[in-house]
């Protein structure tokens, strides 16, 4: 499991940016979102690591 925290809004991002943060289902900043860990995961992180906090459970 791995639990993911937005901490830096993606305003001012490239539109590949939001939607990714959006497909998180990450809004405000703060939020928090648990998933499975998987390598679709894995790829949407290293497309949004600037933006968010990444973290294992």
């Amino acid at each position: 499991m791995v639990k993911v925290t937005l901490i830096k809004s993606p305003i001012g991002s490239v539109k590949a940016v939001k939607g990714t943060v959006a497909a998180l289902g990450l809004t405000k900043i703060g939020t928090s979102k648990t998933f499975e860990d998987s390598a679709t995961l894995r790829g949407q992180l290293v497309k949004v690591a600037h933006l968010v906090k990444v973290e294992e459970v």
